[in-house]
């Protein structure tokens, strides 16, 4: 996977992607030209301010026709659109998971890649979607693009990334991001911030400017493999285009659901 650099530091419980990851990040391939056929626009609302326009052309619609045979290709095409539109945070997605005792959890992270296996986002382990992953391996993910009228939504299991294949990203983010990542013990309770940043300041002490830090055992990526993905697209009247691929074998099959 080829590493996504077009977001900028989201909150909550989200990342920066590219140049200063936060403390739940994400890597994937960045959009290719949108083409295809794919039409996008807005239904006649406007643009929120200080985000950019949405080029006039289409209306705003998803038909059969423009329907690609892998989702994977649409949801890049839309992606793309996200970029163009300079929205900020394209690859921000809520992560939707459950725990064993069936209390359901939200939260927003980044996505840090995606192709034919599956989405990959990383956090630290020992959190509350790190426990709620680790009783119940499945999970649900939303791109919330209000401002183009459109949302998409994956659903699959969960597949921890090993050891060895979350390193290259936690070296690759800015050190303060790796220190960070060690000092935060996410999801647990804190006295103060002080202390957060006391515990900051032990890691600084630990592995001084010009040592390597070590990516901590707690934490990791995850790959959500995908069984369903759902485009949606706004349209007047609440009459909203919706359109579910379903995994089928080697393919997909793909239904129009009301809106």
């Amino acid at each position: 996977m080829k590493p996504i650099g077009h977001a900028q530091p989201a909150g909550g419980d989200g990342a920066q992607v590219g140049a200063a990851p936060g403390q739940d990040d994400n890597q994937d391939q960045g959009p290719p030209e949108a083409g295809g056929g794919l039409a996008w626009g807005t239904t006649g609302q406007p643009v929120p301010a200080g985000l950019t326009a949405v080029p006039a052309g289409l209306p705003g619609t998803l038909t059969e026709a423009m329907l690609p045979a892998d989702p994977l290709d649409l949801l890049r095409a839309w992606m793309d659109d996200v970029v163009k539109a300079g929205l900020p945070e394209p690859t921000a997605m809520v992560l939707a998971t459950v725990s064993a005792d069936q209390r359901p959890r939200a939260r927003m992270v980044l996505l840090k890649g995606f192709d034919s296996d599956g989405f990959v986002f990383y956090t630290n382990r020992t959190s509350r979607k790190g426990s709620d992953l680790a009783e119940v391996p499945r999970a649900c993910l939303l791109f919330p693009w209000q401002a183009l009228h459109r949302q998409v939504i994956v659903e699959g299991g969960v597949t921890p990334l090993s050891t060895s294949a979350s390193e290259p990203y936690f070296h690759s983010r800015p050190r303060g991001s790796q220190l960070g990542a060690w000092a935060s013990r996410q999801s647990t309770v804190l006295g103060s911030r002080a202390e957060l940043e006391g515990r900051y300041q032990e890691m600084e002490q630990r592995w001084p400017e010009g040592t390597e830090v070590p990516m901590p055992e707690f934490w990791g990526g995850y790959r959500v493999e995908p069984e369903t993905v759902e485009f949606w697209q706004g349209q007047p009247s609440r009459l909203h285009d919706r359109f579910r691929y379903t995994a089928a074998g080697d393919g997909w099959t793909v239904a129009r659901l009301a809106p």
